[in-house]
This record gives structure tokens, sequence and C-alpha cells, in this order.
């Protein structure tokens, strides 16, 4: 069937008046379930993927755990078995696992570790009036959204002429990240029989509830909304307040804890529920000291991912929320949020969501209506809840100065490029980091690419492998003077064609971190030991990943960052668009090998040098 113009609509999702699983099941209906690769295809990707990374005994060794694991009748078809039966009885194999061990069982703080920051274009104001005024405009942009998932309006996306899975759409709001003492849980409050309907506001450190529905259940309007913030900027002066929000920076273990000490008392009990439960968060950020024009744009991304320390922002944040919208009297903006809920790529369409409304005029009126004060939440601070977030603001603002950030726009080409010679965009820079990484520090290492699973139902994201071996060809084939370019752009074209293999591989649900994961998992729910192919040395070095990289297309010029997974190595976002490309580049001040700057200039020159290559201009 050719799905053409088909919108969620058509499945009558309406959220007020049916079930959430009917909602999500609607959402998702029209895309197959996650398959299950086969072993041997798995096993042999996983070796040629360590081929690049050990020398050939240390690869001999492992050839041979993997092949006594693999053997028919053995131990990896047993765990195999057990996998396809799951994936006959339940919506999606790997998912819910994958949640678990790649979010909620992670113990680091969620700023910088986790929690990924998408930094927009600046807008054109600057002082707190023009603030206000955007902000209603961008509160009832994402109420719009909000309003076009309710009453199914929300089109089907497309991936290759496929449609993605929709149920994420749903999630996003009202929900919230719980510390727990071993794991962390997600609590979706949409799912009560009367949804919220307010979002939290906050200022100065302080939380307000500021209710978004008319009492007939009509949105409000920008001019109310409007109202509201200015009301609330009035009761929220900069005073001594506690920023409660830095509680929610600390490892889990020790925000779990004082999260429970905190919710014995009843007043900070329903003043942490109001904010777990809103539609989402609205952080209305103070005045930073300025700063150069060639430093702005990562001092702009930092501030939207940390909230810049204890003496800035970071005490207007509730980091373990979905959906936190930032906004600064400059007229910087942006989204944080919390990924155990969602992935980048609708977070993506909600952005676009909100652009593309932000450029039209408000044509609603507002109601002459009496509005209630929005409400502002107190918390009862005793000695040892001072002394929580006495701790925490020790620990983000080290944090924080560990963090070493560069935020650039390469402005030479784009997409364009790569498609003129017929190479894939994404690939092309997969290849070109590898490159650079290899210049800077005299070896490939493991490399990580972010690949979204929703093309099946209830999909995640799965993790591409690199580098290749023709990637590892390439790179030692690029500086050799006694090579012809054409040669070298053969080589090239190979490393970009052997990525994008891998990217269609795990596109169609083939990829090996996840089968190799639930390989691990299954042997431990089934109270197996642990298999020896995933203690063996080479499998701790195929998953300490010294890149972590994420494309997250987006039609505008954005950039999202994030922290890398591993003290010694860094994490790469890009965004490209037709005539350049941004970039956001992470390291940790604390290893005396990595530096974002560094890595930052060798990646613009190796792009250039790639640009000569293909396009010599002597």
């Amino acid at each position: 069937m050719i799905l053409k113009k088909f919108h969620a609509g058509s499945c009558r999702a309406w959220l007020s008046r049916v079930s959430m699983r009917q909602e999500l099941r609607c959402f998702s209906s029209s895309v197959p379930p996650q398959p299950v690769p086969p072993l041997a295809q798995t096993l042999q990707g996983y070796l040629k993927a360590l081929e690049p990374l050990l020398p050939p005994e240390e690869i001999s060794h492992s050839r041979r755990m993997v092949q006594e694991f693999g053997r028919p009748g053995g131990l990896g078809a047993k765990l195999q078995d057990g996998l396809e039966k799951r994936a006959r009885h339940t919506k999606n194999w790997i998912a819910p696992w994958w949640v678990q061990w790649a979010y909620l069982e992670s113990r680091q703080p969620l700023p910088v570790h986790s929690n990924p920051a998408i930094s927009l274009p600046r807008r054109d104001y600057n002082g707190w009036r023009s603030q206000l005024v955007f902000a209603s405009k961008l509160i009832a942009a994402v109420l719009d959204f909000k309003a076009k998932i309710n009453t199914g309006q929300l089109p089907v996306e497309y991936m290759r002429g496929k449609p993605l899975c929709m149920e994420l759409y749903p999630l996003l709001f009202s929900s919230c990240r719980i510390p727990g003492p071993k794991h962390d849980y997600v609590a979706h409050y949409g799912r009560a029989r009367r949804s919220p309907t307010h979002i939290t506001v906050v200022r100065n450190y302080q939380f307000f509830q500021l209710e978004v529905y008319n009492s007939d259940g009509s949105l409000m309007t920008e001019s109310q909304i409007h109202s509201q913030l200015l009301r609330i900027r009035s009761q929220s002066w900069k005073t001594d307040k506690e920023p409660m929000g830095i509680l929610t920076s600390e490892h889990r273990h020790t925000w779990g804890e004082a999260y429970n000490r905190l919710l014995r008392d009843k007043l900070n009990k329903e003043s942490v529920r109001l904010i777990e439960s809103g539609l989402f968060n609205l952080c209305l950020d103070s005045p930073v000291m300025r700063i150069s024009d060639e430093k702005y744009a990562s001092r702009k991304a930092a501030q939207i991912l940390h909230g810049g320390g204890t003496f800035s922002n970071s005490g207007n944040r509730w980091f373990d929320k979905t959906l936190q919208f930032v906004v600064g009297e400059d007229g910087s903006w942006g989204l944080v949020y919390e990924q155990a809920t969602a992935e980048g790529p609708p977070i993506a369409t909600l952005l676009h969501h909100i652009l593309d409304y932000c450029e039209q005029p408000d044509p609603k009126r507002a109601p002459m209506l009496p509005l209630p004060m929005p409400k502002k939440l107190y918390f009862h601070i005793d000695r040892e809840i001072k002394i929580d977030i006495e701790h925490a603001k020790q620990n983000l603002d080290i944090l924080i100065n560990d963090l070493d950030i560069k935020v650039f726009n390469f402005k030479r080409y784009g997409k364009e490029l790569p498609k003129e010679h017929k190479m894939n965009p994404n690939s092309f820079i997969q290849v070109a980091l590898q490159l650079a990484y290899y210049r800077v520090h005299d070896e490939v290492c493991t490399t990580c690419g972010i690949v979204s699973q929703r093309m099946f139902r209830g999909g995640r994201t799965e993790f591409v492998r690199s580098p290749t071996n023709q990637t590892v060809k390439f790179i030692l084939a690029f500086d050799d003077p006694t090579l012809s370019r054409e040669a070298k752009v053969q080589l090239f074209r190979e490393a970009v064609d052997a990525y994008s293999a891998l990217t269609n591989q795990a596109l169609n649900g083939h990829g090996i971190e996840s089968h190799l994961l639930g390989l691990k998992l299954q042997a431990i729910e089934e109270g197996m030991s642990i298999p020896k192919i995933f203690m063996d040395t080479a499998y701790g070095l195929a998953t300490h990943w010294k890149l972590r990289t994420g494309q997250v297309p987006a039609n505008t010029d954005s950039v999202m960052c994030f922290g890398p997974l591993v003290p010694d190595g860094y994490a790469i976002c890009y965004n490209p668009q037709a005539d350049h490309v941004h970039f956001s580049i992470t390291a940790f001040n604390c290893c005396e090998e990595t530096h974002a700057e560094t890595l930052a200039v060798t990646l613009w020159d190796t792009l250039c040098q790639l640009q000569e290559l293909l396009e010599p201009t002597v």
C-alpha cells in the first residue's frame, strides 16, 4: 500500500478520549516489527569491526572465541533462539533493554554526560521585554505541536520512502526521569485520566506552575501567556534562593538519596510532583557576561547544555525533565532534553515546527477572562538538603570546568559537494572525522555513530561502528606522496561506501551493536554467566568509544552538543546544510591528550584537503 498524505489522524488518536496504549498502537501500526539479525552475520560483522583496532595475534584469539560461541547448537544459538522468542512476544525485542542499558542504569550526572542540548540561531532581540515576548511565542508553538498530536494531525514521517514509528511523540510531554538507587525510571504523567495542563517556568532559581489552558479547555493565547510571564517576572527577583534544580545535576545515586530526603516533606513533595508532571519546562535565563563573537557559539551551546555553573543559570534547570526550553535575554535560545524518553529526530521535528510557528503572526485575540495567578512552588530546606545542595553545586562546577567545548560553522561547503561526487554526505563526514582524529593522535579509534531505528515499531537507536578496514587504508594512503590522486580518490570512495553499507545494514535492522547487547542480556535473563566473548579484552576495547558522533540533520542552523562517553574521548555532533556544516566538539580537560580546539582546527583543514582531493585547483 502506498501511504501518501497519511496522517496519524486517520487512526483517530484523540488523546483525551482513548487510553495511552491505544494511542501508541495507532502511532506505530504502520511500521513493521524490528527483526533479530542472523547470528552468523552479526558475529562476522563484529570480527570485521575488530580488525582495524587489534594486532593479528589478538584478532586470532578473538576469532576462536567467536567461533566457539557461534558454533551450531552452541551457546550463541541457544541465546539467539531466546531472542527470537522474545521478538515474537514483545512489541520490540531490544528497545526496553536498550533504554535501560544506555540511559536508566547509568549513574553518571545527566548534564554533559547524557542530556543533549540543541542551540538554535540567535533571535534578533536584546533585553528582558523581548525575551518574554519570544518566550510566549515559543510556549504557544510547543502547545500547538502538542495539539496536533492530540487531534491526530501530526503527519507520519518517512525515511527513504518508509513510514517511521511515531509513538514517541505523545510521550514527550508531562514526562520526567525519576532517580533510583540502582537504576532510574521514567514517569509519564500524561497517561493519567486528567492530563496535566500546566508548564513549569523557572527564573532566578525559582519555579512556577503556569496553567496554559483556559477553563473551557482552549489553549491560552500568546498575549495571555505573556501577561502571565510578566507576573512571574515580578514575583521572581534575585534573592538568596537556594538553587533546588542543581540537585538534579548530581550523580544519580547521590541525587536518588537526596530525592528521598526531599520528598519526606509534604510541601517539597507537592512542588517536585508539579515540576515532574508539567508538560515541559521553560527556563528564563539571566544575562551572562558578554564574550567575543568567535567564542559566542561555544559559550551559548554550553549555557544551554549545563547552565554555565552555579553562579550563572544552572539553578534554572531540572535536568530530569524530558523537555526544557531555554530562553536568554540576549536572544540566545535552545533546548536541553532527557534521552530516556526520546532521541534527537523527534526533537528536531518539534523544533522545526516551533521555528515555522514563530514566523507567523499571532492570529488570536485574548479572551476577556481573569487569569489565575501563576503558582510559585516552595521548598522546605532543612540542614540535610542544604548540605546536599552545597555538594551538588561543587560537583557541577567541577564538571563544567572540566568540559572543553568548541562549536564552529564550516563554511567552505556542505552536503552538496559529496552529493555532486555521488557520495553519501554523512559517510563523507564520518571518514573525515576518522582522518582528523588520526592526524591528531596518530591512531584510529573506536567510534560509534548513532542511527535511528524508528523504521520499526517502538524502535530507538543503533550504533554504527567504525573505523572500517577501508577507512584505515584511506587514512594511511592520504599523506603518501607516492600514490596518485586518482588512487586516493578511489580509496576515499571505498571508505565512504563501506560506512554507507554499515549504515544501511543498521537502518534495515541488522546492526551488530543492539544484537550483541541483546545476546549478553539474554544470557543474564536466563541466569547464565556472561558469555566469554563479552569478557574478552577485545570486546572491552571495542566498546571504549573514544569518538561519540551524531548527525542530527535539521532544516535550520542548529547545532547539538553533548559530552564524551569516556574520559579520554570526544563527542562530535554535526548538522550538514547545503553549503555549510555546523559542528560541536567536546572533550574533557582532565585528559591531557584530548583538546577540542586542536581537533576542530585539524577537522577544518582535513575537510578543506578532502575538497582539494576531489576538486584540485591546479
